[in-house]
């Protein structure tokens, strides 16, 4: 490509510096996120454009950016071309070698586990995430590829991704949509062998869309991306994937489409084939229907069926700890967009599509809920840490009704963070020396024993370093913020003068809503001003968060902090660092002494921000919600409040404020500032190593992808092998026996129930009858409530005979201890078949009056 002249003198370039030597190798590195997390380029980035480097941390911006001549000389060092080859050498081996997979379930079949997310955070080069969503997604895709495990991560590019935040002169936030330029992202355009562009055509009511795809490179895992923006589509359909949580019902509908079906035809036509479908929260649901369609061409069973095969494979995850946090479309949108689609494509009514998303399939008024069709398509269902498991079973009870709320089939995997991404380059130095290089690649089951051995002085001298870079990152992001909001030029000068590395400091930085209480250490603002600026023992705080566009109050409370801040004797000790994203984030977890979480319980589901100090040595004092109410004990941080749910109750607010002051001036900043003669506090390191050790492994995304890879992946494929096998034989018996059990149970019933007491033993004779129903197709079991905190009693009863005096009647047998009353025993009926989840897939159940 020729160079633009005027009078034969050069102006600029058209021709692409790729033809330089070299630069492949160096677009490989780009390309691939791993660089993002194991940093081990990052020497290059800075050595081409060390400017461009420290604004964006996007090596695809600074390999695209730089000029031919500078890539040449770099080149023509011996030195720089040694290090790309040795770094694209080794990241060959890395996607060869076996990993945890390969060496644990070496004999395993499973091939591909779809994972499925609105967001995924993998780099502030890639902003296409708002937050705790996306954290976890983006940090289970890179320790997937560290453990060698097969996912395929399914998500939507956007072209401005989240807001990006300003807070103005007022205190108010203010909300940007820059515009993320697919060519300055470290993606690649998805093309067919013959070189055409991949895009997929999905036909919505009276036009179709068109969807460019995408790859991003994860180490060994993909994430393939959607986008709306191709030329061919109408300008508001463009527009679909403009921005993450952007918009009304309709756009957030239209975008779940575009996710759920559009992914999973995405993924047909790269010839995949998942045997497990992994929903990361609702908003992916649609997959399962698209899932079932596939599976109803394949093997020529009716819609029904078909889901029942398929079901199998799936898997839901919730992360919602209140209902109003479902996404829920109204009957006439569903009706509009899927109607067509669910009678032309799945053969079944809209009233039956609509039934999938209904607690009540026959309320014509009840909205459509995504994580009810979620339910209703997958074979597990889990939620985000063992409160929220139990705070969603009683979210999804009434979809199983008259079942006990602990029989709610909602278990939990609690989540946990790619340590790798979060610690800092002391930290790793750190954990390298006293666990090894590779020690979240594998088991992780020996670390604790290990980190117990760092002595006292390395681990302060190493929090001290922390804490002198998180200070002076903040002075250097803080005068940028002033300055870019017009401050007077001695307020930009005085800001690079702010903090102390020696002082306590805590941070809070999360996403500003009013269930997580961002206010409540300004209950008492005078008190908390004396805690501040106390002569001896002083405390400064580091805050940042964002408030969403549309959460008036979210923005209010900002707004409150500023004016706090603002006030004489605050605003030294105090700074909110504004548009919270991942590099902040990063910068924040890594130096903070104390991280503070103080949502209202049980509305923090799980929480992560807390998880990524723990390797870097912070501590954590939080509410005892989300995975902080398992991982709490007295020897790794603080908890505040009692353990119990208060609601929205302003005296519980007002009390647990002043526990969070009498905490912090008793137990907090005492401990901090208890020195022995060498200066180290150390009550306060011996915490700090408590939680290192102890917590690290235990919410690393290390534990967590192995935990779902044997809970639930190894076994939703197994389960959808032997479904699908044989035409989908076993999952259309499935259908039918439910099909079967819709029409029988009403009329089932309990007859005459006799209780005798012998030897030490109760032994029960109950009458059941089952109509037409098959005895083998439902179990009568003896049920009583568990005591304290054991499980309840579940005796199942064996079927004698059937009665002379009844066509369908049979007696059940069964003999329990006599340590409890008999009246704590209830005879009752519930599906039974070998093949099925009981009560996910069924949820009958009779009891015994």
């Amino acid at each position: 490509m020729a160079d633009q002249t005027l009078d034969g003198k050069p102006l600029y370039r058209l021709q692409p510096t790729s033809d330089v030597e070299g630069y492949d190798l160096l677009a490989e590195l780009a390309l691939d996120m791993r660089t993002s997390w194991n940093h081990s380029a990052d020497h290059l980035w800075e050595q081409l454009d060390p400017a461009l480097w420290g604004l964006t941390h996007n090596p695809w911006v600074v390999l695209q950016t730089v000029s031919r001549e500078k890539l040449q000389r770099d080149f023509a060092n011996p030195v720089f071309f040694k290090s790309v080859a040795d770094l694209v050498r080794d990241r060959h081996a890395a996607a060869e070698a076996p990993a945890w997979f390969q060496e644990a379930h070496s004999q395993s079949p499973l091939q591909c586990v779809a994972y499925f997310c609105m967001e995924f955070m993998l780099s502030e080069a890639l902003p296409i995430y708002s937050g705790g969503l996306g954290n976890v997604a983006g940090d289970q895709l890179k320790a997937a590829s560290e453990l060698g495990i097969p996912v395929i991560g399914v998500g939507l590019l956007y072209q401005q991704g989240y807001f990006r935040q300003v807070i103005d002169k007022d205190g108010a936030q203010q909300a940007l949509f820059p515009y993320n330029d697919p060519g300055q992202l470290p993606i690649t355009p998805l093309r067919r062998l013959n070189g055409e562009w991949l895009r997929l055509e999905l036909k919505l009511p009276g036009y179709s869309v068109w969807l460019r795809t995408w790859q991003v490179q994860v180490g060994k895992v993909k994430l393939y991306l959607l986008d709306s923006n191709d030329a061919a589509n109408y300008p508001a359909h463009r527009g679909i994937t403009s921005e993450l949580y952007g918009g009304g019902p309709e756009l957030r509908l239209e975008q779940e489409l575009l996710l759920g079906l559009g992914g999973w035809r995405l993924l047909a036509e790269l010839g995949i084939k998942p045997e497990v479908c992994h929903l990361n929260e609702g908003h992916a649901a649609f997959a399962v229907l698209e899932r079932a369609r596939s599976c109803m061409e394949e093997t020529g069973h009716d819609f029904k069926a078909a889901l029942s095969i398929t079901r199998a494979g799936n898997l839901f995850t919730t992360h919602t700890a209140v209902a109003a946090g479902f996404d829920l479309f109204e009957p006439c949108l569903i009706e509009q967009y899927l109607a067509e689609y669910a009678e032309t494509k799945l053969g079944i009514t809209c009233h039956d599509l609509l039934a999938l998303g209904r607690r009540n399939p026959n309320d014509s008024t009840e909205p459509f809920n995504m994580a009810y069709l979620a339910i209703h398509g997958s074979g597990a269902v889990n939620g985000v840490s063992r409160l929220h498991g139990k705070v969603s079973r009683h979210l999804f009870g009434p979809l199983f009704p008259r079942w006990p709320v602990d029989e709610v089939p909602v278990g939990h995997v609690t989540n946990g963070v790619h340590m790798p991404t979060w610690d800092s380059a002391a930290a790793d130095h750190l954990w390298t020396h006293a666990c090894g290089k590779n020690r979240w690649i594998g088991a992780t089951e020996m670390l604790e024993q290990k980190m117990l051995c760092v002595s006292d002085i390395d681990l302060w001298q190493f929090r001290s370093a922390a804490s002198k870079s998180l200070v002076e990152f903040v002075r250097q992001r803080f005068s940028g913020q002033l300055a870019m909001s017009g401050a007077p030029p001695d307020a930009v000068e005085a800001a690079k003068g702010l903090l102390d590395p020696d002082v306590l400091t805590l941070g809070f930085a999360r996403r500003f809503a009013t269930y997580k209480r961002p206010d409540l250490l300004l209950h008492d603002p005078e008190r908390l001003l004396r805690l501040l600026n106390n002569p001896r023992r002083p405390v400064q705080i580091i805050m940042a968060g964002k408030a969403h566009p549309a959460d008036e109050a979210g923005k209010a409370l900002i707004q409150e902090w500023m004016r706090f801040i603002h006030r004489a004797g605050a605003h030294a000790s105090v700074i909110f660092l504004s548009d919270y994203d991942m590099q902040l984030t990063g910068q924040l977890v890594q130096g903070v002494d104390v991280w503070l979480n103080t949502p209202r319980r049980p509305w923090e589901a799980s929480g992560t921000s807390g998880m990524k100090v723990l390797v870097n040595g912070g501590i954590n004092l939080s509410v005892l919600d989300g995975w902080w109410a398992e991982a709490y004990t007295p020897e790794v941080g603080w908890a505040l409040g009692d353990g119990k749910e208060h609601g929205k109750d302003p005296a519980s607010d007002a009390a647990e404020a002043e526990a969070l002051y009498d905490l912090l001036e008793s137990e907090v900043i005492p401990e901090f500032y208890t020195r022995d003669q060498q200066g180290i506090p150390t009550a306060w390191v011996t915490r700090m190593r408590n939680s290192m050790s102890q917590l690290t492994p235990r919410f690393s995304t290390n534990r967590v992808v192995r935990e779902y890879t044997e809970r639930h992946y190894l076994p939703a494929a197994a389960a959808y092998r032997e479904r699908s096998a044989d035409k989908g034989a076993l999952g259309a018996q499935v259908s039918d026996w439910r099909h079967m059990l819709e029409q029988n149970w009403p009329a089932l019933r309990f007859g005459e129930m006799t209780v005798e007491t012998d030897g030490g033993q109760h032994v029960f004779l109950v009458h059941v009858y089952l109509n037409d129903l098959d005895p083998e197709s439902v179990q009568v079991e003896l049920y009583a409530d568990g005591i304290l905190e054991d499980a309840p009693v579940r005796q199942e009863m064996t079927r004698l005979h059937q009665l002379v005096a009844a066509a369908t009647g049979y007696a059940y047998h069964a003999r329990v201890s006599a340590d409890r009353p008999a009246q704590d025993y209830t005879a009752r009926l519930i599906p039974r078949h070998d093949g099925a989840s009981v009560p996910l897939e069924a949820p009958q159940i009779l009891w015994q009056r």
